[in-house]
Parts: structure tokens; sequence; C-alpha cells
């Protein structure tokens, strides 16, 4: 019956913890949480301008501010989630020292915050396909049913890359500065903004292929472009997802009887 409780607690801590993060994201702000679906929006406009008018653009048979924009959605609860997960446990510190709540709750709710993101980036994404769509570039699929399938594997993903940044940063503060210029170099190296065909080198190609975040996006786009994805790329998504938190898991529990100490 104590473990019933606990674990219920655990939820309603969690779902606060969500909501805080969603609200302390547009502190102050006007429009408040409508820029989730307004930034998604103007960087596309902004991308799709330099990228497209200013250079050209090769988008896999996908209307290019559609490609941009569902590539950055599906990154962003990446880079969010793992970059808002950094000094999680240090801003948590008096909750952590004055309660039982375990650790783990804080990087899980960062993912989870990521993914209302998303779903509100989602709109976004559905404004422009409808309007592109009346413009004759782009053609609704039933595909895109299945994306709920993707998400599963990329918030394992982005959580274990969280839990292991998170524990990290107890104890390595300039992890913050570094991780900055890693997400910068980690953005360039997904196609959000170009396609692999774009490449003139076979060898920058087959490196960007090594990149998880490369097949998390393409296989979405796979299914705003009207194919069904093979099973092999949903696997390929599984495995790295699989990866990551098993690895961030394993770092996070090797430090954690630390933690309290060190905060």
């Amino acid at each position: 019956m104590t473990k019933k409780r606990n674990f219920f607690q655990a939820l309603f801590l969690l779902r606060l913890l969500v909501q805080r993060n969603i609200k302390n994201q547009y502190y102050r702000s006007v429009i408040g949480i409508l820029w989730t679906v307004l930034n998604p929006l103007l960087n596309m406009l902004v991308m799709a301008f330099v990228f497209s008018v200013l250079f050209g653009s090769e988008t896999d048979g996908l209307d290019y501010p559609v490609y941009i924009l569902a590539g950055n959605i599906i990154f962003n609860v990446m880079r969010s989630s793992t970059a808002s997960a950094l000094p999680c446990l240090v801003q948590q510190r008096d909750m952590l020292l004055k309660t039982k709540v375990h650790a783990e709750i804080f990087p899980i709710s960062n993912v989870l915050s990521s993914l209302v993101t998303f779903f509100f980036s989602l709109i976004a994404l559905l404004l422009v396909m409808i309007l592109r769509a009346m413009s004759g570039f782009y053609s609704f699929h039933w595909q895109i049913i299945l994306f709920p399938l993707l998400l599963p594997a990329l918030s394992l993903f982005s959580a274990g890359i969280a839990f292991f940044l998170s524990a990290l940063y107890v104890f390595f503060r300039d992890i913050k500065h570094i991780y900055s210029v890693i997400l910068t170099l980690w953005t360039y190296l997904t196609p959000l903004f170009y396609s692999l065909k774009k490449l003139q080198s076979e060898t920058a190609a087959r490196f960007i292929r090594l990149n998880p975040m490369y097949h998390f996006v393409t296989l979405f786009r796979t299914m705003l472009v009207g194919t069904v994805p093979p099973l092999s790329s949903f696997a390929l998504c599984y495995l790295f997802s699989a990866i990551s938190i098993a690895l961030g898991c394993l770092f996070f529990s090797l430090l954690r009887p630390r933690i309290a100490a060190r905060l």
C-alpha cells in the first residue's frame, strides 16, 4: 500500500513539475503559451527565406517549409529536454535534500515538458501543411497518423541524455557551456534545412547517417511525404533509444549516491 501511495505521489509531483516548466518557459510573456506555436512558425519563415530563396533547396520530395518545420520540431524535443535537464538537479537542491523525492523525476519532467511543447508545435506544422496544400505545394497523406510510433523512441533517447547530463552537471558545471557548443554542432550535422543529396562529399553523408537524430527526423519526414517507413527504420530508432536510456540510467545510478553531497 505504501508503494502504491508513493507511486501516485510521484505522478502528482511529476505533473506539477511539467506544468511549472511550461509556465516558467513563457513567464511574464504577453502572448504566453502561444509562443509554442508562433516560435516554430517564425523560425520556419526565416529559414525558408534564407535557404530556399537565397540558396535554393533540395527536400527529398517534400515541400520546403514543411520540410524545415518537421525537422525542427522533432530535433527540438531532444534539444530542449536535454538542455533544460542540465541544471535541473541543482535547481531543485532544497527539495532533494529536504524530501525523499526520487532525483530521476526531475530530468523526466523536462522530457515530458518538451513533449507538450512538441504537440503545440504540431499545430504550427498542421497550419503550414494546410496553407501549402491550399496553394498546391503539398498533399496530405494518411501515413502521418503513424507519427505516435516515433515518440516513445524519441522520448527515451532524450531521457537517456537528460539523465546523463543532469547527473554530470552536479559534478562538472562547465558541461553547460560545452553542451551548448555540442548542440550547435549537432544542429548542423542534422539535415534540418538541407538534404544529404546536396552534399558533395559521400564521406560527409556517411558520417551524418551515424547521427541518431538524422534517423528520427528522416523517419518523421518519410511519413509526411506519403511513404510507410520500413520496419528497419523504426528498429534503428528504437535501438538508439535503448542504448541511450540504458547508458543514461547506468551513469545516473552510479552517481546518485554522491549527488546530495555535491549539491
